[in-house]
C-alpha cells in the first residue's frame, strides 16, 4: 500500500497518541517567581556576552506559569489526546533536593496535570529538560556521581506527588544534546567544554540516572499507579555520502552509534556501549598516551541495572544527514571519536533554521533501524517539527507541506514496515525560546507575539490542519 495514492482517508491505528511538546524553560517565564530556585539556564543567559540570539532570556518566555489557561486553549483547539510538558526541577525544589520543597511549584504542576485530564488530555511528564537547578550544578552536576542520586530521589518525590495521574514518564530528554553542547561544544548550559572528556562522562551519568529513577518507579509504584517509564533520545538518520563506498557507510554507522546507540543501547539492549565506541574511544585514548580509556566504563553490576530500563522508546528526529569519512586529528574530542562526518544535501529544502534540512523519509528509516536493533519496541515520536524563521508567516505552508510528508512517512513505518509506532507529538505547541536562537525561530503551531504584554497566541495554518488530522485520526490523499 502506497498511503499516498487515492482520494482517501488513510487512518493511524486505534487510540493513536496524538500531541505536541513543550518544555518548562521554554514557556514558562516566572524564572524567580514563587520561591523557583535558580536553574543553569537563568545563570547562563544572565551571563550575557551573545551566548544567545541578542542576549535573550527565558525570564519571561510565553508566561506559561500565569498563562495556563492560554495553553489549555491551545491543546483544546487542537483537540490532543496527549500533551508533553516538563517540570522545573528547580521550581519544585530550589536547591535540587527535599530539603526544600516548593509547594507553590506543586500548586502549578497539579493545576496543569488536572485540568489537562479534566479535558480528557493525556499528561506526558518530562522530569528533566536541560533546566538543572544550579545549586545542583554547583555540587558538580552532572559531572559528579553524586548526582545520580540527587535525580534518583527527585524522580522518585515526582512519582509521589504526581503519578497518581501521571502514567506516561521520561526521565532525561536528549541526553546527547546535553552532553554534546553543554560540555562538549560548551554552547548550551553549562557551557562548559573539556573536549573529549566530560561529554563522555556526564553521559555516563545520565544513563545511570535514567536507570536508577526507572527502578525508584519499578519498584515502588508501578504496581499501584501502573504507569510508564522512559527517556527521550535524539537522532539524525545517517545515510552514507556515497553508497557504495565501504568507509563512508562504516561512518554512518559509527554516527549513529554515536548519537542514538550511545543511549539506546545500554537501555534497550545489553547495558553497554556500542563496541565501535568502545573501540574507537578506547585506542585513539591510547594513541594520545592516556592510561586509560576516556569513555568512562559500566561494572557488570551496573551493566544488570541499566538493562531494560525502559517501557517504550521516544524519539525525537529533525533531520537527516549524509555521512563521510573525515580526515582528522588525533586529539582529544568527540568528533574526532566518532570520526564521520555528517553533511546536508543541497538538493534536500531547509527550514527556517540552518541546521534542520527537510527529510521526512529519514524518519521512517531510523524507525525502522529502531525496530530491528531495539527489540520493536513501542515508540512515540515525542519531537518532530519544522522551524520558521522570525518574522514568521501565519500561512506555514511549507511547514504544512513538511507535516503531511512526515506523517505519511510514519504511517508506513507502522503499515509497510511494521514499526510499533504508538504516537506523534508536534514541537512545539507555541512558539518559544528556543535556545541560543533566543526567539529568532518559531517552532510553534501558535504564534506568540513576545513583543505584547499578555503574550496572545494565535493559530498558524498548520495547527488548522493538524486539528483536522487529529479530529480524523488519519490523512487525507492530496491527490
Amino acid at each position: 500500500m502506497d498511503v499516498s495514492d487515492g482520494n482517501k482517508c488513510y487512518q493511524f491505528p486505534k487510540d493513536f497518541a496524538w500531541g505536541a511538546s513543550t518544555a518548562a524553560y521554554q514557556v514558562e517565564g516566572g524564572w524567580d517567581a514563587d520561591g523557583k530556585g535558580l536553574n543553569i539556564w537563568d545563570t547562563f543567559t544572565h551571563q550575557g556576552g551573545d551566548r544567545v540570539f541578542k542576549n535573550q532570556t527565558g525570564d519571561v518566555a510565553c508566561g506559561s506559569y500565569t498563562l495556563w489557561e492560554e495553553d489549555l486553549k491551545c491543546i483544546k483547539q487542537l483537540g490532543l489526546t496527549h500533551y508533553r510538558f516538563s517540570i522545573s526541577w528547580s521550581r519544585l525544589l530550589p536547591d535540587g533536593t527535599t530539603g526544600f520543597i516548593n509547594q507553590k511549584g506543586i500548586d502549578y504542576y497539579n493545576m496543569v496535570i488536572d485540568s489537562l485530564l479534566k479535558n480528557n488530555v493525556v499528561p506526558v511528564v518530562t522530569l528533566y529538560h536541560f533546566d538543572m537547578p544550579q545549586a545542583v550544578e554547583d555540587r558538580g552536576g552532572w559531572n559528579s556521581e553524586e548526582t545520580v542520586a540527587i535525580f534518583e530521589q527527585y524522580a522518585h518525590f515526582c512519582y509521589k506527588t504526581f503519578g497518581d495521574r501521571v502514567k506516561l514518564w521520561i526521565t532525561i530528554n536528549e541526553p546527547y544534546i546535553l552532553a554534546k553542547y553543554g560540555y562538549e561544544d560548551g554552547v548550551f548550559a553549562p557551557g562548559k567544554s573539556k573536549k573529549g572528556f566530560e561529554v563522555y562522562q556526564v553521559a555516563h551519568n545520565m544513563i545511570k540516572a535514567h536507570a536508577k529513577a526507572w527502578h525508584a518507579y519499578n519498584n515502588f509504584f508501578k504496581i499501584e499507579q501502573r504507569g510508564l517509564v522512559s527517556i527521550a533520545l535524539y537522532s539524525d538518520w545517517a545515510e552514507p555520502f556515497d553508497p557504495n563506498s565501504t568507509e563512508d557507510k562504516e561512518a554512518a554507522e559509527r554516527y549513529l552509534a554515536f548519537h542514538l546507540n550511545w543511549f539506546a543501547k545500554p537501555i534497550f539492549v545489553d547495558g553497554d556501549y556500542p563496541e565501535v565506541m568502545k573501540a574507537e574511544i578506547s585506542n585513539r585514548s591510547k594513541e594520545q598516551g592516556l592510561k586509560s580509556s576516556r569513555l568512562p566504563e559500566f561494572t557488570n553490576e551496573e551493566k544488570t541495572m541499566i538493562k531494560g530500563t525502559a517501557d517504550f522508546f521516544c524519539l525525537n528526529y529533525y533531520t537527516t544527514r549524509k555521512i563521510k569519512c573525515p580526515s582528522s586529528e588525533n586529539v582529544p574530542s568527540y568528533e574526532s571519536d566518532r570520526a564521520a562526518e555528517g553533511l546536508k544535501d543541497p538538493d534536500w529544502p531547509i527550514s527556517g533554521i540552518e541546521w534542520l534540512a527537510v527529510v521526512p523519509w529519514g524518519l521512517r528509516k531510523l524507525l525502522g533501524y529502531i525496530k530491528d536493533t531495539c527489540g520493536n519496541p513501542a515508540v512515540y515520536i515525542t519531537e518532530n517539527g519544522f522551524a520558521q524563521s522570525d518574522p514568521p508567516t501565519f500561512q506555514d505552508l511549507q511547514r504544512w507541506t513538511y507535516f503531511q510528508e512526515t506523517l505519511t512517512e510514519v504511517l508506513r513505518a507502522i503499515t509497510l514496515d511494521g514499526v510499533n509506532v504508538k504516537g506523534y507529538f508536534v514541537w512545539s505547541l507555541i512558539d518559544n525560546f528556543e535556545w541560543t536562537s533566543g526567539y529568532s525561530v518559531r517552532f510553534g503551531l501558535f504564534h506568540v507575539d513576545f513583543n505584547l504584554a499578555d503574550l496572545p497566541r494565535v493559530p498558524y495554518h498548520s495547527a488548522i490542519e493538524y486539528s483536522k488530522v487529529v479530529k480524523r485520526n488519519g490523512l487525507i490523499s492530496q491527490e
